[in-house]
């Protein structure tokens, strides 16, 4: 059983793999807190793998993002499995403080302060932007293809802006989803 927070289809609203449909699997729970997290950690339904995979193949898409809270509390080599067998292109936005399942498509690692890394592979850094004073320099010796900083919940996009106009190895990335209203 895995406990699900909520299972839905939208467009993916950050990063990378912004603008793609996919089906996202939000897990409660997590082992950091992060005061913006927009997690309701404490609510959610325990769900078998077999309800789970049967409402991820309701949708068209061929993406599927393990998000949450950590994902990495409640996923294995199994699931993964289970979600390539549906034809599911699997990406996870992590923490990165779980040791995850290596056959995961994408990882996106958003990497919170104090939070010790076990992740081998990263894809995509992101990193939400609190404010001036936060070390997001050390997140650039991370070995991933890609850096992107993200206002935190929109509130300070202007200061980011500035930031990765004088640190151009950033990128921005934008919670579209809250910008155009869409889960």
């Amino acid at each position: 059983m895995r406990k699900i927070n909520e299972l839905f289809y939208s467009l993916q609203g950050e990063g990378f793999h912004m603008g793609t449909p996919a089906v996202f699997i939000r897990f409660s729970g997590c082992n950091l807190k992060c005061d913006f997290c927009d997690t309701r950690h404490e609510s959610g339904t325990l769900m078998t793998d077999e309800e789970l995979l049967e409402r991820v193949s309701a949708f068209p898409c061929r993406m599927v993002i393990l998000t949450g809270g950590e994902p990495g509390l409640w996923i294995d080599d199994d699931l993964v499995e289970k979600l390539h067998a549906l034809g599911k292109y699997v990406a996870i936005e992590t923490n990165g403080t779980c040791v995850l399942p290596e056959a995961i498509d994408w990882v996106t690692c958003s990497p919170k302060q104090g939070g010790k890394l076990n992740v081998k592979r990263i894809d995509e850094v992101k990193v939400v932007y609190t404010g001036a004073g936060q070390d997001v320099e050390s997140y650039l010796a991370l070995p991933a293809l890609h850096y992107f900083l993200q206002p935190c919940s929109c509130s300070n996009t202007e200061e980011v802006i500035a930031y990765i106009k004088a640190h151009p190895q950033w990128r921005l990335s934008l919670q579209t989803h809250k910008l155009i209203h869409i889960p």
